[in-house]
């Protein structure tokens, strides 16, 4: 499976998932000067900002320690742009990670992973 297919899966199964969790999306592959957002929903009263990080090959670690220092900083540059732009600013939010592996297309692996990027890691 190619990267850009094994992501568009990744993205379909955590949509599903996160809906099986209760929460509930509201907007998919917000696009910014800043970056992108895997998916934006809400969830406990809070707007959640959710990176999904899917992978079919095990050759270099799990899905979730890709995620960079700089990586983190454009997640949180992107939320905020987000929540300035929707009028959200003083509002509770989060970013949270789904990581998934997969074999044949199909699941093995996913983990939820709640605050996964906070304010505290600013470097």
């Amino acid at each position: 499976m190619k990267r850009r297919e094994t992501g568009i899966l990744g993205e379909r199964l955590a949509r599903n998932f996160l809906e099986e969790q209760g929460y509930r999306i509201t907007e998919t592959n917000y696009r910014c000067a800043e970056g992108e957002l895997d998916i934006i929903a809400q969830h406990g009263g809070d707007t959640v900002f959710v990176e999904v990080r899917a992978k079919s090959q095990h050759d270099f670690g799990l899905p979730e320690e890709s995620i960079t220092a700089a990586k983190m900083r454009k997640l949180r540059m992107v939320a905020a742009h987000y929540l300035q732009n929707n009028g959200l600013e003083y509002s509770s939010w989060r970013i949270d990670v789904v990581a998934l592996e997969l074999k044949g297309g199909k699941i093995d692996r996913i983990e939820l992973i709640q605050n996964a990027v906070t304010d505290e890691e600013a470097g």
